[in-house]
């Protein structure tokens, strides 16, 4: 892209600020300015339609509902395995390298950003960004995939997604009264539509989730902050590793380039790495702005007055800028090119698939060595699915113990 372009997306962020800065006002009650979203937020309310639960919940007056899911979800078993899931590289590589988990975290500050500047309910929007993850299962989306292969031949597929929701409906027990988490209808919806819409035809069971409406921007901007997340993160790590270098990343990354630039012309005399961090999150606060402006100019052409008038809109309004998205597909095509699909990660990702798979084929052909509690899944679940649950839970040190200890019961 010419300098001049990588320029205007600099600069046409900037000039947007001034329209911002009354929606970050508003948001946190100190003024209500001309692009403030919160007519369109979704309510706290004790009595709104989204706050609906499957079980009874007392309310508390300390805690809004979408707060008091922040808390369950955090508190969940399936949360806390986010530290032991790869996020592109294991934790055996080095210990520096983000997980699920962090990158979780990373996700969850830039979706409060978002929501604060434009408005929205920062509660929910930072409860969805914290269980967004949940339903990855083991070694990232190597892992996802050969998951869904093995339930391909079971006329089935894995969702992260639909899988998310089956935890926090089905799996989670820490209730005296039901299973799950019993999570607002809210916090439910954004779970399966943060990403993707899906067709009432294919998915009836989904029916109560309005699939033929938009979900609300607090969801919307879940599925772009983890974008802006992992591009991030994806190049320090990968810098961090040695698979990728800054020059590099410089020469055919535009928009790394350019803040690279920015930063050097502050900092001339810094060491190479120091600047490439810093150029980094310059580019996350241009495409985090960008996402806000965007948003909220797209908010205000469709003259959206409540959360009924982003629901009916044909479209997602949450979305980048034309200029920022090429340069957000760019980015993306180099780390599948460079880091994703490189040499050693492909051999790691071959090896994941084999673990997943060779434990998938195991247990199918032998569920009675399934933990109990699986094993009385299979009546009501199927067994190809109960098998794919259990792995899916897994984090990666976990499954290695499971593969090394089938293999051994295999040779006796």
């Amino acid at each position: 892209m010419p300098a001049e372009d990588a320029h205007r997306l600099h600069w046409s962020v900037t000039t947007q600020r001034s329209e911002i800065v009354d929606a970050r006002r508003s948001s946190r009650g100190l003024a209500v300015g001309a692009g403030d979203l919160r007519a369109c937020a979704v309510s706290s309310a004790p009595d709104d339609p989204l706050m609906a639960r499957h079980y009874g919940a007392p309310g508390r007056a300390s805690r809004t509902g979408y707060q008091r899911d922040r808390e369950r979800v955090a508190q969940s078993r399936a949360f806390r395995r986010l530290a032991g899931k790869t996020q592109v590289f294991t934790s055996r590589a080095s210990d520096h390298f983000r997980s699920r988990l962090t990158h979780t975290i990373e996700v969850i500050e830039i979706a409060r950003t978002v929501a604060a500047a434009l408005g929205l309910n920062e509660d929910l929007a930072e409860t969805l960004a914290l269980v967004h993850d949940i339903g990855h299962p083991p070694f990232g989306h190597a892992g996802e995939r050969a998951l869904d292969e093995c339930l391909k031949r079971h006329g089935m597929r894995f969702d992260h997604n639909l899988h998310a929701l089956r935890i926090v409906e089905h799996f989670e027990e820490r209730y005296a009264g039901h299973r799950g988490l019993n999570l607002t209808l809210g916090v439910r919806e954004g779970i399966i539509k943060h990403s993707r819409d899906y067709s009432a035809d294919q998915h009836p069971d989904l029916a109560q989730y309005f699939l033929g409406l938009r979900p609300p921007l607090e969801a919307q901007i879940i599925d772009l902050a983890d974008e802006i997340a992992y591009l991030t993160a994806d190049l320090d790590d990968g810098v961090e590793s040695g698979l990728l270098e800054i020059d590099h990343v410089r020469a055919h990354v535009n928009i790394v380039s350019y803040c690279y630039a920015e930063v050097h012309r502050e900092h001339p005399d810094v060491e190479a790495k120091f600047l490439f961090h810093e150029a980094l999150q310059l580019m996350q606060n241009i495409l985090t702005d960008d996402l806000i402006a965007t948003t909220l100019a797209n908010t205000r052409a469709i003259g959206a007055a409540c959360l009924d008038d982003i629901r009916a809109h044909p479209a997602r309004l949450a979305i980048f800028s034309p200029l920022a998205e090429s340069e957000r597909q760019q980015e993306k095509r180099y780390l599948y090119q460079t880091l994703y699909c490189c040499d050693a990660l492909t051999l790691e990702h071959n090896k994941a698939e084999e673990v997943v798979t060779e434990l998938f084929n195991f247990w199918v052909s032998e569920p009675e060595e399934l933990p109990r509690g699986y094993v009385e899944e299979i009546e009501t679940e199927g067994l190809a699915r109960v098998v794919a649950d259990y792995i899916a839970g897994m984090t990666d040190q976990y499954i290695l113990l499971q593969y090394a200890q089938v293999k051994r019961t295999i040779r006796r």
